[in-house]
């Protein structure tokens, strides 16, 4: 008995599958009783049978190659992947219609093949149980798809994530952005953000596609302030797009090339999908990784190397229980959190970090917060490039424009009132 398939994707892959059945190494067909293109062993010492054998056998191979049922199958995938609206039954029906007749053109090539005999006594079902008549009109016949170019590929590039989701989904893909900064300050794929005291290495990200890690040492021997001394990115391999690829950053070494040398992701028909730019020379590189919708900038200054990627939301996503671990999905460990108001001990030098801070960074955010924290606790002014680097990659990758500035109230250093410094004052002159 036929089991009828209940999708058109189903009823493809019945077909798909039985064509895989009917065509074995060695045999042209499989059907009940004895293979019509058989040999027996007791008659290979028949030379004229071998003879006959061997030109049926030849005869069943060309007849099975000439079958385009396969055509017809992925013409009625296309006609029916998008049917909406109150027609949508006439359209199926007509799409239902124009599958039969091409099964009918194909028949005599195809008399033979189990993948044709399964495709119409499915589509006499389908008629039956959406109630279409064998008489009607067609599904126009689909435009004839531009040649492969040389590599083989069609239009349709599968290493162009953007194009081939909006293919898919008929609506461009969803994007997360995440950071890492100064001491190290991160800024989740959720829009939290924390100021870490990490030392050591710690993963970034660690899905199906990426990982990336982030080396964090002492600012300054015997200084509480961590900062991010090395990047190491890895770029998995991924089918016909690119090999693996690794990237790795240090102070002062921000290399324009992979590991390896190379400047894309290999010799694999896509590898240009995955590429590298220097912005500039030793303070900026752009990888630019299209197969997975992703981008990713590394950035050194002063002393510090900073992270910032734009993510395809569903790559971000693609990770395991046991990859739990990563920075930009679920912030710094609790235990490894730190107070950005711990920097203000110092007061005079707080307002002396503000102000330079203000000079960049003009809105009081937490950008702003971070790089009164990073200059206070470091003495460094290079920190308020570190912060405005970071504000600069949010505004290109953020999705949302309205996300770009968080506000946590409380978290940075507070203002020195004009009050507090005249009593400071009056104080020294009168103890004098």
């Amino acid at each position: 008995m036929l089991v009828v398939p209940s999708t058109p994707g189903d009823l493809l892959n019945e077909a798909e599958t039985s064509q895989r059945v009917s065509n074995p190494p060695g045999s042209a067909w499989i059907g009940m009783g004895k293979p019509a293109c058989s040999k027996n062993p007791g008659q290979l010492e028949n030379p004229g049978f071998f003879l006959r054998a061997l030109f049926l056998l030849l005869f069943c191979r060309h007849v099975s190659s000439q079958c385009k049922i396969l055509r017809c199958n992925s013409e009625y995938v296309a006609a029916t992947l998008n049917l909406r609206g109150s027609n949508r039954n006439a359209a199926y029906c007509n799409a239902l219609r124009s599958y039969s007749h091409c099964t009918r053109k194909t028949a005599r090539t195809c008399r033979g093949d189990l993948a044709y005999h399964s495709a119409v006594h499915g589509i006499e079902d389908l008629m039956i149980q959406n109630n279409c008549s064998k008489e009607g009109p067609t599904s126009p016949p689909r435009p004839r798809p531009p040649a492969p170019n040389h590599q083989g590929f069609e239009s349709l590039d599968i290493c162009n994530y953007e194009k081939s989701f909006l293919y898919k989904h008929g609506q461009p893909p969803s994007y997360q952005h995440c950071a890492a900064f100064g001491d190290p300050h991160i800024r989740t794929f959720h829009d939290d953000f924390h100021t870490c005291r990490v030392e050591g290495s710690w993963p970034l990200l660690d899905n199906d596609y990426l990982f990336v890690q982030a080396t964090s040492s002492p600012v300054a021997k015997g200084s509480n302030a961590t900062v991010t001394s090395k990047l190491t990115i890895i770029f998995k391999n991924m089918k016909e797009c690119i090999d693996q690829k690794v990237y790795q950053a240090e102070i002062d070494n921000l290399p324009a090339a992979f590991e390896d040398g190379s400047v894309n992701g290999g010799e694999r028909p896509g590898g240009s999908s995955l590429a590298i730019r220097e912005r500039s020379p030793g303070r900026h590189v752009e990888i630019r990784a299209e197969y997975i919708g992703t981008t990713i900038a590394v950035r050194q200054a002063g002393r510090q190397l900073s992270f910032s990627i734009r993510a395809a939301e569903e790559v971000a996503r693609a990770f395991t229980e046991e990859q739990d671990l990563q920075l930009c999905v679920g912030g710094c460990p609790r235990s490894q959190r730190i107070s950005r108001s711990e920097c203000c001990r110092g007061r005079v030098a707080a307002e002396t970090a503000r102000a330079l801070c203000k000079e960049m960074l003009p809105v009081e955010d937490v950008y702003f917060q971070s790089c009164v924290f990073d200059v206070v606790t470091s003495g460094d002014a290079n920190f308020t490039m570190a912060a405005h680097g970071a504000l600069e990659d949010a505004r290109v990758f953020l999705p949302n424009a309205e996300k770009l500035h968080i506000f946590q109230a409380g978290a940075g250093c507070p203002r020195v009132s004009s009050s507090f410094l005249l009593l400071l004052l009056t104080s020294v002159f009168l103890h004098f």
